[in-house]
């Protein structure tokens, strides 16, 4: 089949290799959000897909929105027969979808119906699934609500962070995807319909979602840690400041901390929550580099009753 690819962060680009590197399949362009500012100068760098798409020397689209007309005239010009999507980052309208004979497949980061919307893998680390996965479907105009045409699963570790657990789907996706390609073409694929029943929702984690509530159980701030990182990071408090979480880990053994409060060794620093103790590994104070807990709390020299918290 004749592909156009639609993806833009560093997650979509495994797919992308996928179906380059498949003999059956030509990609003959690639869809991705619009150059955006980065870096200390803000100065405009393209995504990852479309980088990867230039050195593979394939056309790339970067429309402002999908809905613009000028792109839509390229894209019935190119003719693909389908569109696998990865992490695009804007919504299609139907003038789009309607347009690739086999329309848009997605590969999404869940085992749906459960957990549809933008983030899934935090969600599901959130959530304490044991398992998750990643699907491929057709899009419709609902939020990820089209049939499925496969599912591929992964077992979470207990020390994943969402960083850890999307790259590891990211490479099993690239497969599932690219085999869903495959049985498109030779029409052994059929998709299949959602169950109404488990639709769970992923909306984006904000910033303020990220924030840590010492009241809550350490397995609940353990998973708030490992689901933001490496985005959008995982913060507390500390003498009115923003100091961010990298890594934590629960010390079932110790009780005696209230919420927040601060415990000092001599190699570690744990820290009270509603149930049992966290030891906090690895902080990232603000205008600083990432360290470890304890060179940190050498540092400000944390003082008898001392808190973490607003």
């Amino acid at each position: 089949m004749r592909l156009v690819f639609a993806g833009t962060p560093e997650v979509a680009v495994p797919a992308l290799d996928a179906l380059l590197a498949s003999e059956r399949h030509e990609v003959v362009a690639v869809v991705t959000r619009p150059d955006a500012p980065a870096g200390r100068g803000r100065r405009l760098v393209a995504s990852p897909v479309a980088e990867r798409a230039e050195e593979a020397g394939i056309e790339v689209l970067k429309p402002n929105r999908p809905r613009d007309e000028d792109f839509l005239a390229r894209l019935r010009e190119i003719a693909p027969d389908c569109c696998p999507v990865v992490a695009y980052g804007a919504l299609l309208p139907r003038v789009a979808l309607d347009i690739p004979a086999h329309g848009w497949v997605n590969l999404h980061f869940s085992l749906l119906p459960a957990w549809r919307g933008a983030a899934p893998v935090q969600h599901s680390l959130l959530g304490g699934d044991e398992i998750t996965g990643a699907s491929t479907f057709l899009i419709e105009e609902g939020l990820d609500s089209g049939p499925v045409y496969g599912t591929i699963t992964e077992r979470i570790r207990h020390t994943d962070t969402s960083g850890d657990l999307l790259t590891r789907l990211a490479f099993a996706g690239a497969g599932l995807l690219a085999a869903t390609m495959d049985g498109i073409e030779d029409g052994t694929l059929k998709a299949v319909p959602q169950p109404a029943d488990g639709v769970s929702l992923a909306p984006k984690i904000t910033v303020g979602d990220a924030g840590v509530d010492w009241s809550a159980p350490a397995l609940r701030v353990d998973r708030v840690v490992r689901a933001c990182t490496p985005a959008p990071g995982a913060w507390t408090v500390f003498r009115g400041e923003r100091l961010k979480l990298i890594q934590v880990t629960p010390r079932p053994e110790r009780t005696d901390l209230a919420p927040g409060e601060l415990s000092v060794g001599k190699n570690n620093v744990q820290a009270g929550t509603g149930s049992h103790a966290v030891e906090l590994l690895w902080v990232q104070a603000q205008g600083k580099k990432p360290m470890r807990a304890a060179d940190w709390a050498r540092g400000v020299r944390i003082g008898a009753g001392e808190s973490l918290g607003s």
